[in-house]
């Protein structure tokens, strides 16, 4: 089996994870808030999690170095991840995931200021495109701007940020580590989020499933893509990565009546463009 083959097996595991994630996170907004909804994630997570380091027996790799930057990651994913699950709850999910896609975007525009990184003519292009893209895709001119775009592409610039203190974190701390302190930070977090007003809604029996499958589905979806990069390289997982889009707008389409935006796709390619011109240049420098 070629390398490509098995990473497009793995990368339709992380596609059929987030689409899954998307119409589970709206489906459990009819009795939950985000704080609530990422709280009990967190807590599948920790679960999770802490039997894996158990029957691994990678517990002697969390240790209490680097805390505070591993809290200041938590607090920029768990920002980001409660502001992409309100988004799937108020505008069409394919135009959720086009905005989403600007993250290595943004990634390319703070790392400099982050992690030291030089930024590149190519790179300005890439990130020049992406906010064009970002452009098509909300249509502020057309009255499409609203607290839903808004907050989705809000939660791509988060996910930047989560995507480079990560990058620093695994110069010296283990996946395990970084994992359980995801999971329990986030959870304290989402404990405090959920209940500042003294209610925390415990799903009932037409929302616990969803919850179930957020918590599991998110694991899933990382696990498959970190090995499809392991196994082919980014310029054809990106690609790949982009069939989320037609396929998320499927499932809006059937599921919820959503139209298919043709704004949203143009602008989508303009930001996978952007995206992929990066990479392609930056691995054959490489080589």
């Amino acid at each position: 089996m070629s390398p490509v083959f098995k990473a497009a097996l793995w990368m339709s595991g992380a596609i059929a994870s987030f689409s899954t994630m998307a119409v589970a996170g709206r489906e459990a907004a009819s009795e939950l808030d985000t704080f609530e909804i990422m709280m009990y994630r967190s807590l599948i997570g920790v679960v999770v999690v802490v039997t894996l380091a158990g029957l691994l027996g990678t517990w002697r790799e969390i240790n209490r170095d680097s805390l505070g930057t591993h809290v200041i990651r938590n607090l920029a994913h768990f920002t980001g991840q409660n502001l992409w699950f309100y988004a799937v709850t108020v505008i069409p999910l394919a135009q959720v995931f086009a905005l989403e896609f600007t993250s290595p975007l943004w990634v390319i525009v703070l790392s400099p200021l982050i992690l030291g990184e030089r930024l590149t003519l190519v790179r300005g292009i890439a990130a020049l495109m992406g906010f064009l893209g970002i452009l098509i895709v909300a249509r502020p001119d057309m009255a499409g701007l609203n607290a839903g775009v808004i907050t989705a592409a809000s939660s791509a610039i988060f996910f930047a940020l989560t995507i480079m203190i990560t990058k620093r974190l695994t110069r010296s701390q283990s996946i395990t580590c970084i994992l359980f302190y995801l999971t329990t930070m986030q959870l304290v977090m989402g404990v405090i989020a959920a209940g500042y007003d003294g209610d925390i809604a415990v799903p009932g029996a037409a929302s616990l499933p969803y919850v179930v499958l957020i918590g599991i589905a998110g694991l899933v979806a990382h696990f498959c893509m970190t090995n499809a990069l392991a196994i082919a390289p980014a310029t054809v997982v990106v690609p790949l990565d982009f069939i989320r889009l037609p396929a998320i707008a499927v499932i809006g389409m059937i599921l919820y009546a959503e139209p298919l935006d043709i704004f949203v796709f143009l602008g989508a390619a303009i930001i996978f463009t952007g995206n992929y011109l990066n990479i392609w240049v930056e691995t054959r420098q490489r080589t």
